[in-house]
C-alpha cells in the first residue's frame, strides 16, 4: 500500500493550513506540532497513541489534537486510511474567543457540526481560501473547541502580558531563521524570560522556542515539496546542516524529509 500513500496540502497563512492525505499502513512516527490538529478520518480508520493510551479514528469521525501533544498514526486495518486536516495556529484561537486556548478531553467523537466545518473548509481544496474565508473557518472552529473543552476559556493575564507576548511572538516571526537569546525576547517583551514562556503558554499553546523553530519548519516544508536541494532548505531556514534539520522535521511532522518530499504534491 506504500505507494498509495500521498499527501497534499496548501501553503499556510500563519493562521491556518489545510492538509489532506492517505496512508496504506505506517503513516507518521511519535511527533507533535505548536498548533492544534483538527481532523475528519473519510474512509478507513487510523489508530495512534496520545495521552498514553491507544485511539482510533474511523469514517466520519473527528479528531482534536491539541498543540505539544504527542501522537503518531498508522492504519487500523487493511486498506488504509484518508484522511483531512487543519492546522490552526492557537493564537488564532485565542484571539477568536477572547483569550485562551481551551483542551478538548474527547480526541476521537462523532462531531456532526465539526464534521461538517471541515467539509466546508475544503471544498475548493487545494484553492487557496480568501482570507475572509479562513477567518470564518477559525472563529467557528475556535467555538465548537471552546463548547467541547473541559473548562471554560479563561481570559489571558491582562492587557499588559497580552501585549508582552503579542511582541514577543512578532519579534520571533521577524527573526525565524536565526537563533533569538532569551535576552533579546525580554528586552522586547519587558517580561523576564520565565513570566513571558507562562505566558506565551497560556495564549499560544507553546513554548517560545518551539514556535520559533516551527515557524522556520513550515518553511522548510514548503521549500521541499517545490524541489529545493535540502542542504539548501537547511541553510535558508536556520538550521546548523542537513542532519539538524532532519532532526527538527522528523520531531515536529512525523516524517523525514526525504518521505516528505516522496509524498507531497505541491497544487499548481
Amino acid at each position: 500500500m506504500a505507494s498509495q500513500d500521498h499527501i497534499d496540502f496548501d501553503q499556510t497563512d500563519g493562521s491556518l493550513q489545510r492538509l489532506a492525505a492517505r496512508f496504506g499502513g505506517h503513516a507518521y512516527d511519535l511527533h507533535r506540532h505548536e498548533t492544534y490538529a483538527v481532523g475528519l478520518t473519510l474512509w478507513g480508520a487510523q489508530s495512534f497513541h496520545y495521552r498514553g493510551g491507544m485511539r482510533t479514528s474511523s469514517a466520519g469521525q473527528v479528531m482534536v489534537i491539541h498543540p505539544d501533544e504527542a501522537h503518531d498514526g498508522h492504519a487500523e486495518r487493511d486498506g488504509g486510511f484518508a484522511y483531512r486536516m487543519l492546522y490552526v495556529d492557537p493564537a488564532a484561537v485565542s484571539a477568536a474567543l477572547g483569550g485562551g486556548t481551551p483542551f478538548v478531553p474527547d480526541v476521537v467523537s462523532d462531531d456532526p457540526a465539526l464534521a461538517a466545518l471541515l467539509h466546508e473548509a475544503f471544498a475548493d481544496f487545494p484553492q487557496a481560501l480568501e482570507p475572509l474565508a479562513v477567518d470564518a473557518v477559525v472563529a467557528r472552529l475556535a467555538d465548537r473547541l471552546s463548547a467541547r473543552g473541559d473548562a471554560p476559556a479563561k481570559p489571558q493575564r491582562g492587557a499588559t502580558a497580552r501585549r508582552a507576548v503579542g511582541r514577543a511572538r512578532d519579534f520571533l516571526i521577524a527573526e525565524a531563521p536565526r537563533t533569538v537569546a532569551s535576552e533579546e525576547l525580554e528586552r522586547v517583551s519587558g517580561l523576564d524570560r520565565f513570566a513571558l514562556a507562562r505566558h506565551f503558554r497560556a495564549s499560544f499553546g507553546t513554548s517560545p522556542h518551539r514556535f520559533q523553530v516551527g515557524r522556520r519548519l513550515a518553511r522548510a516544508q514548503a521549500m521541499i515539496a517545490d524541489g529545493t536541494a535540502l542542504s539548501e532548505v537547511a541553510a535558508a531556514t536556520g538550521f546548523a546542516d542537513q542532519s539538524h534539520l532532519t532532526r527538527h522535521f522528523s520531531a515536529r511532522f512525523g516524517l523525514t524529509p526525504g518521505r516528505w518530499a516522496n509524498l507531497a504534491h505541491r497544487a499548481a
